[in-house]
């Protein structure tokens, strides 16, 4: 591995990579020296419980500059001002919400900062234009590594390097309820210590669509049908068997299973006919073909979300960004009847659930993506399992993730026809 040589070597001339995250305090050439957070006793706790005892609130760049000098992590509840302090490398925007979100990444591009993403609302609904914002302004914006789209694509680009080629990539999932709510995985939750309208985002599919739409923009995979077909296995080495090769070769998709083992991480199917590359394949028991499935068992996005920031900084590569315009999109469907005049309180909540859909669908259809769905009240009733469509909703102010949409979909507008 080339990562980890390069990062020594910067830990040895005392110019390790420079990022923001509680976990980089023990990835070798990589120093955090900065925490933005709201609270400010929140991130002492989460320092102190990584063995960090002296960090030092700040209000500005110039402040946060000092204390990285002095060779304290700064803490500040101003999250600009981590995007212009000189001595940070790389930016990673973890709050999962997508207007802050988007502010944070549009400062650092503005500061010449790399950003990985930790939101993958954030990436699925207006990626494909941060990413060109990123390229405008000479930086990286990458999904993080560890978390399903970027352990994908890693496998994916290894399959590649292999000469294979991948026809179909996606999930290993265990659970799929799309009526599941907070109310549902609150005792779930509790027992894990997570908040239940995250995890129900889990169980009625929506991460899911989210994960497979950014996955799709990175691949320029489309899906089969809305919401994928959901291959329901014993293993997730039967993809071989179960999908049909001249389909995918005209048409690559992204997909998941349910219920397969290994039970969780991801897969990527791969194309080949060479005989020799077969006779090898079989040899090495992945099968007889011309289909081979690869498979990651396990995803471990707050442990590797260091090495996307020294990916970024060192080489310039993204684990995982759009390819260009939007392929797909994670579009918000009714998980009741909701009445007119019902404000809908997005992923994981009791109104809504996601699916993925083509974008050549979607955008001329006008359907809401999920990332955009939160805090809207619905001007006429929606049935049950319906997708809601921008006419459905009451008007309102844009705010900044609605005028980056609107951007988005004027940029790439040939793309979605």
């Amino acid at each position: 591995m080339i990562l980890d040589r390069r990062l020594e070597e910067r830990a040895k001339t005392g110019e390790p990579v420079r990022a923001v995250a509680r976990r980089l305090r023990s990835t070798t050439g990589i120093r955090l020296v900065a925490i933005a957070n709201r609270t400010l006793s929140a991130a002492e706790a989460a320092l102190a419980a990584a063995g960090e005892a002296t960090p030092i609130r700040v209000a500005d760049a110039d402040e946060i500059d000092a204390a990285v000098a002095a060779s304290r992590t700064a803490l500040t509840t101003d999250a600009s001002a981590v995007c212009r302090a000189r001595s940070v490398d790389v930016v990673i925007e973890a709050t999962g919400t997508i207007e802050h979100g988007a502010e944070v990444a549009l400062e650092a591009f503005r500061n010449g900062k790399h950003v990985v993403l930790m939101n993958m609302t954030l990436d699925a609904t207006v990626g494909p234009l941060l990413n060109v914002y990123a390229q405008r302004a000479g930086v990286v914006l990458s999904q993080t590594d560890g978390d399903e789209p970027a352990v994908a694509m890693n496998l994916l680009r290894l399959v590649r390097s292999l000469g294979c080629r991948p026809v179909a990539a996606g999930n290993v999932k265990g659970f799929y309820d799309p009526y599941r709510n907070p109310d549902t995985q609150r005792e779930f939750a509790a027992g894990v210590g997570q908040d239940p309208q995250m995890v129900a985002s889990f169980a009625d599919g929506s991460k899911l669509a989210l994960e497979a739409t950014v996955l799709a923009n990175a691949t320029g995979f489309r899906v089969g049908r809305r919401g994928m077909f959901g291959f329901r296995c014993d293993h997730v080495r039967e993809l071989a068997n179960l999908l049909d090769p001249a389909t995918l070769l005209a048409a690559p998709v992204v997909d998941f299973t349910v219920g397969a083992e290994p039970g969780s991480g991801v897969f990527v199917v791969a194309y080949e006919d060479d005989p020799d590359a077969a006779r090898y394949l079989r040899y090495f028991k992945l099968g007889d073909g011309p289909l081979y499935v690869f498979y990651t068992p396990f995803h471990l996005p707050h442990l590797e979300v260091g090495l996307t920031a020294a990916r970024a900084e060192l080489f310039g590569d993204a684990a995982a960004a759009p390819l260009g315009g939007p392929v797909c999109e994670a579009i918000a469907v009714a998980k009741r009847d909701l009445p007119a005049g019902e404000v809908i309180d997005g992923a994981g909540g009791f109104a809504t659930y996601a699916l993925i859909e083509n974008a050549d669908v979607s955008i001329p259809a006008g359907l809401l993506p999920i990332g955009l769905a939160e805090g809207r009240r619905l001007a006429r009733a929606v049935a049950r399992d319906q997708a809601i469509a921008f006419t459905d909703l009451e008007p309102r102010e844009p705010t900044l993730a609605d005028r980056l949409y609107e951007e988005q979909i004027d940029l790439f507008a040939d793309d979605a026809r």
